[in-house]
């Protein structure tokens, strides 16, 4: 029945891609919106806009949307992966006065803005990319809404969201992971790039809020065999460790060959000896866990680095972000018991829908693009001003859960949590929030800083800690410590828990009415892996 439908409908969307109108939209103030968006949201139910086979009720108003994407060069097939999802939900809940209308940013974006803006649109979709959408900033006027991809929080704001995973959700959400696990100290490993040290300084601003130790912060370069070695050596305190090792066997060796000892003595120094002899280092790293911010393919590169520099699975608990889906870390016994955040089971009827209109299944962003068409379309018809809509503060439930925008562009978006078991399939330990009745997020994400390397907090290792000499010799061969460094560190913020970003103005809402509703719904990539050149 849907195919039969959905070549019907194919043409006349072409044709209505090239109708025009004039909507007169009312003017919004996305820092303050006015008191309609507290509140149970009035987002049309299923059986209206959202029915998976529903068409908008229509005003009798032409409306438009243009769809920024790039459909040629290089992310072409990014672009047309979107472009399809948005066909779907047009086609599902559009009227036959809505015209839909795509602009191709993969040779000339800013010609394509200016195109897109001459048309008027009641709301705009996309850009896919940062510079883009400071591109579209710059130009558009500050009431009219746009609902981007991209999931760099400095190129959103004055009405431009992010429907994207943004870095921060990902990362604050893990980190409290490791504080409910009891970790005592952890340290960050992350790429050397501008999402690597954003999502770093995303972390030290969590454990600052969550009160976690931080005992350092290693970067390296992606795929770089060499550069991730070194950051595993480095991490690892491997050097110190076996420095100490060294030194502690020549204490012992000197004592042996040199001094006068009774034969339980020799004895005891020659096992100690013998044991050492064993192993290559003595002592711990100052850290319990290590938080992993690069994708799958690196995790497992440094994990195995990590482990030959004698940091196990036994030494120190392993987290990462929704990065690693889709590499085969999930297969590697190694890493079993290693957690991460990920985005909940996306739609299995849009899933099942994408498919049978395009052979293959969607990506994070194809669901990303199915949502905001369907978020775009009600704001459309909705009752409230753009801006009440948009910001309603109970947020929707999409193809891959729970989301709600945010004033100054940023989103959130509720995650669950996820264990390695080295089988092939995670296990969910941490189901996603149904709600934003208790706060998920407390890291502001436009406040949030790049950060650089921050070398090991360590109080060193003392030689002498690991062998037994006769008293009589101690103050003879005493060592000095070796490998310790510790920063002097102000104070870790007292973390005041609030139920909204800071930026929000919305009173807190207690009612029971307050729900996320389900638009027809958004799937799962994070951009970052696609933002190439920033």
């Amino acid at each position: 029945m849907y195919i039969k439908r959905f070549f019907a409908y194919m043409s006349t969307l072409l044709i209505l891609a090239g109708c025009s109108g004039t909507h007169y939209m009312r003017q919004d103030d996305w820092s303050a919106p006015d008191d309609t968006i507290v509140g149970r949201p009035t987002y049309l139910e299923h059986g209206q806009i959202a029915n998976m086979y529903g068409t908008a009720a229509d005003d009798g108003n032409t409306h438009k949307i243009a769809v920024l994407l790039p459909l040629s060069g290089t992310n072409a097939a990014i672009g047309k992966s979107i472009r399809t999802s948005v066909e779907i939900a047009t086609l599902q809940n559009g009227s036959p006065n809505l015209s839909v209308s795509f602009f191709d940013t993969g040779t000339d974006a800013t010609s394509e803005i200016d195109n897109a803006l001459s048309q008027n649109p009641d709301i705009i979709i996309g850009p896919l990319f940062a510079d883009n959408a400071r591109i579209l900033r710059s130009k558009k006027s500050s009431d009219l809404p746009a609902l981007s991809f991209t999931s760099d929080a400095s190129a959103v704001g004055d009405g431009i969201f992010s429907v994207a995973l943004m870095p921060t959700n990902s990362v604050e959400e893990i980190v409290k992971q490791i504080k409910s696990d009891d970790i005592k100290k952890f340290i960050i490993i992350a790429p050397d790039t501008k999402s690597g040290h954003l999502m770093a300084g995303t972390a030290k601003s969590a454990a600052s809020i969550y009160e976690m130790p931080l005992s350092g912060i290693f970067f390296y370069t992606e795929k770089d065999s060499e550069s991730i070695k070194n950051a595993a050596l480095n991490a690892s305190m491997y050097n110190a460790r076996m420095a100490a090792h060294t030194r502690a066997r020549q204490v012992l060796s000197d004592v042996l060959t040199n001094e006068n000892l009774t034969e339980i003595e020799k004895s005891n120094l020659t096992t100690q000896l013998e044991k050492l002899e064993k192993t290559e280092t003595i002592g711990s790293a100052p850290f319990d866990a290590v938080l992993f911010l690069g994708n799958g393919d690196d995790t497992k590169a440094l994990a195995s680095f990590l482990r030959y520099y004698n940091i196990g699975a036994r030494d120190a608990a392993f987290y990462g972000t929704p990065m690693w889906e889709g590499s085969d870390i999930v297969s590697d016994y190694t890493l079993s018991g290693a957690k991460y955040t990920a985005l909940p089971v996306g739609d299995a009827k849009f899933t099942a829908l994408y498919e049978m209109v395009s052979g293959v299944q969607p990506n994070r962003l194809s669901n990303f693009g199915y949502d905001a068409t369907n978020i775009a379309i009600n704001m459309i018809y909705s009752q409230k001003s753009n801006a009440a809509y948009l910001l309603d503060p109970s947020g929707y439930i999409g193809t891959d859960g729970l989301i709600r925008m945010m004033p100054n562009g940023d989103n959130e978006r509720a995650l669950r949590v996820m264990q390695l078991n080295g089988t092939g399939t995670a296990t969910e330990i941490k189901p996603a929030q149904k709600n934003f009745m208790t706060p998920i997020y407390n890291v502001n994400a436009m406040e949030t800083e790049l950060t650089d390397t921050m070398e090991l907090q360590t109080d060193g290792i003392d030689p002498d800690e690991y062998i037994r000499l006769p008293e009589r010799f101690r103050g003879k061969y005493r060592s000095k410590t070796i490998g310790a460094h510790i920063e002097q560190q102000s104070a870790p913020i007292q973390s005041n828990i609030v139920t909204i970003a800071s930026d929000d103005t919305n009173p807190t809402i207690t009612s029971s009415e307050f729900e996320s509703v389900k638009p027809e719904s958004v799937k799962r990539t994070y951009i970052d892996e696609y933002e190439v050149t920033e």
